[in-house]
């Protein structure tokens, strides 16, 4: 077997922080975050208790020995920047956090992550900052993955992709690339080369996690795709987001007088790290990546799976009040959506006299819940939708109501409906609680006061809808 092997001179071995929950990274994100937002600053004892409490709580964790829980807490800070302790002792919940709990966007969050994520940076413990400081590394893993596919598919004239061998071995452990920022057309060269002459790579233990995690979290960014998990291509349902990261000169410069020298203290490193965390949470005003949902139906997919996105496609291209397929906002994608489905229910239930009755509300009135609805025999259904994106199919059982939203649920009891929808590029999942009040009593909900109600729920209590395209005659 010929196995390729980096020249000497140029191997070293970059890595970052890998969470403990690296399979269901989605689902504790977006859980955290919430978490961390309500939580908001304090000391750092007061916070680490209440976060530690929160992530005792999510599912399968209530068994978590104190160390686990305090890892689970420092790779969310370390990796991801939800927060960070400051030089007094006090935690902060960052502005990343707080955009995943509002937006909830997976997709927007994993954008964001990567366009700032580079080698090196605080999410790794400062002796193996210094090491990389002092080897030279300069690198932005996903900007240089994305260059090295866009010129492999202009060299090729066809879709390249990449694998995580082929990433760890000929990108992210090879000083060429991540400290000299080598021209990807001799990059691409080499990874082509090992092909032809069937060059294989070392993949035992964890040798090429490091470099697959980017390309999953790529992934998650809706940046890559790929058909076997084996294999990465770019998204061209992406490619304003992909220029965006091509063309970014975005690096944070704390660390280069120590670069350009390859030599600093642990002490230097330190003064950097709180310049690090505010970094990674700037504002991105300039630089929009909140999902365009539209995107998730041009990615290609299985038979079986393509018939029903067409469906969905031609559905928005008829809902009235998406009168642009390049809305941004997620709340209002999935008011209109429910608006959809619930004309179509009336419509299906052979009363579409109902359906002009069927109306989004203005936030501003306060009213506590999104669409009034009507039943088949014309009495009042509200509905309070909440809806969430991600790149990948996630299990959530956990919503929020605000004061209003909670009051109404109080007042209108079974005309009063959460309307939990779920949208990836795989899947679109609609799931019905009816009468939460109720529900509590029942003990098939758990609500936590919280600036209004925290609200956690089994599967039985409620149940999945198919979500109708509203057709238009």
């Amino acid at each position: 077997m010929n196995q390729y092997k980096i020249p000497e001179e140029y191997y070293f071995r970059i890595h970052h922080c890998r969470p403990r929950f690296k399979g269901n990274v989605e689902n504790v994100l977006i859980y955290m975050a919430a978490e961390i937002t309500r939580i908001g600053d304090g000391p750092k004892d007061v916070f680490n208790n209440s976060l530690n409490n929160a992530i005792k709580c999510f599912p399968g964790n209530s068994t978590l020995v104190l160390k686990t829980v305090n890892n689970w807490r420092t790779e969310i800070s370390s990796l991801f920047g939800l927060f960070y302790e400051d030089d007094n002792h006090y935690n902060h919940a960052m502005l990343r956090a707080r955009e995943l709990a509002e937006h909830n966007d997976l997709v927007e969050f994993f954008k964001l992550f990567l366009y700032y994520f580079q080698y090196p940076g605080a999410h790794i413990k400062s002796k193996d900052v210094l090491e990389q400081i002092e080897a030279g590394v300069h690198f932005k893993p996903a900007q240089y993955i994305l260059k090295l596919l866009k010129t492999a598919e202009k060299i090729t004239g066809k879709r390249c992709g990449i694998t995580k061998e082929e990433a760890c071995y000929c990108v992210f452990n090879d000083l060429r690339c991540t400290r000299d920022n080598e021209d990807v057309n001799l990059t691409w060269q080499r990874i082509q080369k090992n092909r032809d002459y069937e060059i294989e790579y070392v993949a035992d233990g964890d040798v090429t996690r490091y470099a697959g995690d980017i390309l999953d979290y790529m992934q998650h960014a809706n940046l890559l795709v790929s058909y076997n998990n084996k294999e990465f291509f770019i998204n061209h349902s992406e490619n304003e987001a992909i220029l965006k990261y091509i063309n970014s000169s975005e690096w944070f410069s704390g660390y280069d007088g120590m670069i350009q020298r390859r030599a600093g203290t642990i002490q230097e490193v330190n003064n950097c790290r709180c310049d690090w965390f505010l970094y990674v949470n700037r504002e991105a005003d300039d630089t929009d990546f909140a999902t365009d949902i539209t995107a998730f139906f041009e990615v290609e997919e299985e038979p079986s799976k393509e018939s029903r996105m067409q469906l969905f496609a031609a559905y928005m291209e008829k809902l009235k009040s998406l009168e642009s397929l390049k809305t941004k906002d997620i709340g209002d994608i999935g008011e209109s959506l429910v608006h959809g489905h619930e004309c179509q229910r009336l419509k299906n239930g052979g009363r579409e006299d109902l359906v002009h009755l069927v109306n989004k509300i203005p936030t501003e009135l306060g009213v506590g819940y999104d669409i009034s609805s009507r039943e088949l025999d014309d009495t009042i259904r509200n509905i309070e939708v909440k809806t969430t994106i991600s790149s990948k199919p996630i299990v959530f059982n956990k919503v929020h109501l605000t004061p209003n939203e909670w009051q109404a649920a109080k007042s209108y009891r079974e005309r009063y409906f959460i309307y939990r929808l779920m949208v990836s590029k795989t899947d679109i999942k609609l799931y019905v609680l009816q009468n939460p009040v109720d529900l509590f009593k029942q003990d098939l909900i758990d609500i936590t006061p919280r600036e209004g109600m925290e609200i956690t729920f089994r599967e039985a209590a409620g149940h999945y809808e198919e979500l109708l395209a509203w057709e238009v005659n």
